[in-house]
């Protein structure tokens, strides 16, 4: 599961369930630590959960290092959601095991409180990959429209053949607005890279007059008029895009806006043999 709706709003499901993780972890550390000890347990969690997070976005800006070269600002948008678990995973243990070499009486909290918060997080990953798009489940039988021509064909025989990106989109959506020139500027610039825009829920014509409207000269736009793909993909938001190797696996997802650096590091992972 990606994403989950709150009347209007969509959030991202990832970092709750982060958020969710280290609060229990730090509880837990306080309530262990004893009550001389209890602060310096809790603060200790959270600081270990701000240098995961460091560690993380500083793993993916070096593995993709000429990505994010290329447009610098992109260093500091969080919401492209680029991170490097094990960096991050290894900059929190790191601190947790400094300090409780450092203060004996915080070991035992510190331990616990690692171990279930490592527990939850798994449990919670786990979960929400069973709860309905999860990378291994098959993809879905959805039933597409070619906005040109009137073709008709099943999502998975589309990916097959090459590696693809999938943008569920809508022209009512501002944020899928704003970055279908990028991923329209890829697709023209990635010729290994199978891309198909999938709208979700709009008319052909609602399609057509949006695309003049912009210049956007997109190939591979395909209608799902019932909206299917998210909620099958385990999203209930837009723009969500999806990334798929040659076999037609599921390899990566983001839920929200992408800048072209993380898109282009993505990108780079697909390849990847």
């Amino acid at each position: 599961m990606l994403s989950i709706s709150l009347g209007p709003l969509a959030l991202p499901v990832a970092p709750l369930l982060l958020l969710a993780t280290v609060w229990l972890a730090a509880a837990l550390a306080r309530r262990w630590a004893g009550a001389a000890q209890s602060a310096a347990a809790e603060n200790a969690v959270w600081i270990a959960a701000g240098l995961g997070l460091l560690g993380a976005r500083a793993g993916q800006l070096l593995r993709h290092a000429d990505a994010y070269a290329a447009s610098p600002a992109a260093m500091l948008d969080l919401r492209d959601g680029g991170w490097f678990a094990p960096a991050g995973w290894a900059a929190a243990g790191l601190w947790l095991a400094w300090r409780a070499l450092a203060a004996p009486p915080l070991r035992r909290a510190l331990g616990a409180a690692a171990l279930a918060g490592g527990v939850l997080w798994g449990a919670g990953t786990l979960a929400l990959q069973r709860a309905g798009g999860g990378a291994d489940s098959p993809v879905p039988a959805i039933t597409l429209t070619a906005l040109q021509g009137d073709r008709v064909a099943a999502l998975p025989a589309l990916l097959a053949g090459q590696p693809t990106v999938v943008n569920l989109w809508a022209s009512w959506c501002g944020p899928c607005r704003a970055e279908m020139p990028m991923l329209a500027a890829a697709q023209q610039r990635e010729r290994g890279v199978r891309f198909l825009f999938v709208n979700q829920g709009e008319t052909a014509a609602a399609v057509q007059a949006y695309l003049q409207r912009e210049g956007l000269a997109l190939d591979g736009v395909w209608l799902d008029a019932a909206s299917r793909a998210g909620p099958a993909f385990g999203s209930r938001g837009l723009p969500t895009t999806l990334f798929f190797d040659a076999r037609g696996r599921r390899v990566d997802a983001h839920f929200g806006v992408l800048n072209a650096a993380a898109l282009q590091a993505r990108l780079q992972d697909l390849r990847a043999p």
